[in-house]
């Protein structure tokens, strides 16, 4: 994959505007969780330093487009961004209508782009709005590259109209770098792990992750229907009967690692409106996979099973992990995630989580020092996974 990265260019009195994920939870004002804004301000601050005027675009939330509700403003992250960057990041609201004024060494935030009408459908005249704000644009949030839209795909095609410069950020190419190496280049043998509630929402991932891997490791909903295909009684548990068929395709083509012991609980001592707060009072079960009962529902793997997975995670020369194996957030159903998650911090090969469960669950059992890299990506990363081309990310592609 070949890309210009913004670490290769001289930007000395350019202004550049880079695009960001910096869709964060805002609660009374405030920034309650700072996960992505930490990972832009690396770029922000190389961007400063090699001398340029720095616009920063991102979106937040779901606002109606032409409705800017306060709800949705950006002006929160202007002031975190103010404070971790010790230099003032003012907020521009009229960057469609009046355009930015800005000089070397500072740096404004656009408001929310999805305040402006045609952002979502990648319409071609906001996309070239954009264009006109910077002489550079650089790409760094892949959390939103699956999707083409005026701020993320459009504006690269009206910045390559008139020649002007487009790269990928240090985030986002960091991010296709690891991708690339766990899925194009990998090294043998390659384990993943993909948890979930159901096959058909993985359902593109496994059939490609087949074609790559020695070995996938299934859990939550997903085991339960690969354990169906084997002539299993999963009593109770979440499964897709119509998929059963297409797990025996994908049995066919890799070796599906499948646990013969599970932890269970009595479907009557579960609440579905409050499932987790039910889980935490429900009893934990260890039960062999051929002695399911009509009343059990799957919710973990069993220690000793578990282990035995993690004994081929530790054989592994790539690993790449996106979901729980179990209902990790209850401590009673979390031993199957927390063992193949010290497996992967242990491991000698290199490791990718994806994933919003995979990465709580990463956080839960502090292994993140052991794992090789961590994409923020979510949709991108599965989309990724699945082969398919990222728009934005497409549009940034070079011949050479």
């Amino acid at each position: 994959m070949n890309f210009l990265r913004m670490s290769e260019l001289n930007l000395t009195d350019k202004v550049v505007l880079i695009r960001e994920d910096l869709n964060v939870p805002i609660k009374n004002g405030k920034v309650t969780s700072d996960a992505r804004l930490q990972a832009s301000l690396p770029t922000i601050k190389l961007a400063l330093e090699k001398g340029a005027a720095v616009i920063v675009c991102s979106h937040l939330g779901r606002p109606t487009e032409g409705n800017p509700e306060a709800v949705y403003s950006l002006a929160p992250v202007a002031d975190y961004l103010t404070d971790k960057l010790s230099t003032p990041v003012s907020l521009n609201r009229d960057y469609l209508t009046q355009g930015v004024s800005i000089k070397a060494g500072e740096v404004v935030l656009l408001e929310n782009v999805r305040f402006n009408e045609g952002e979502k459908k990648n319409d071609a005249t906001l996309a070239k709005k954009y264009a006109d704000l910077c002489d550079v644009f650089v790409m760094d949030a892949f959390g939103t590259a699956h999707r083409a839209q005026a701020s993320t795909e459009g504006v690269t095609q009206a910045m390559r109209q008139v020649d002007k410069t487009v790269c990928a950020g240090p985030l986002l190419a960091a991010e296709l770098d690891a991708l690339s190496l766990a899925l194009e280049t990998p090294a043998q043998p390659m384990l993943a792990i993909v948890g979930g509630s159901k096959v058909s929402t993985k359902l593109e991932v496994l059939h490609s992750l087949a074609e790559v891997c020695s070995q996938i490791i299934v859990g939550g909903g997903i085991a339960n229907t690969f354990l169906a295909a084997q002539g299993h009684s999963v009593g109770a548990s979440l499964y897709e009967a119509d998929l059963v068929d297409t797990a025996r395709e994908i049995m066919d083509k890799t070796e599906i690692l499948l646990p013969e012991q599970v932890v269970v609980a009595d479907k009557n001592d579960i609440n579905f409106d409050d499932f987790i707060g039910s889980l935490q009072q429900a009893t934990a079960t260890v039960k062999s996979v051929d002695a399911i009962g009509d009343n059990d529902m799957i919710l973990d793997i069993a220690p000793k099973s578990a282990k035995q997975l993690a004994d081929a995670i530790s054989k592994a020369k790539t690993i790449l992990w996106n979901g729980p194996v179990g209902v990790f957030e209850v401590e009673a159903f979390g031993s199957g995630t927390q063992i193949l998650a010290d497996a992967v911090k242990n491991s000698e090969g290199f490791s990718i989580a994806g994933g919003g469960d995979t990465l709580a669950a990463i956080d839960k059992y502090q292994v993140a020092g052991g794992v090789s890299y961590m994409s923020t990506g979510g949709g991108a990363f599965l989309e990724f996974v699945e082969g398919k081309a990222l728009p934005a990310v497409a549009a940034l592609q070079t011949d050479v």
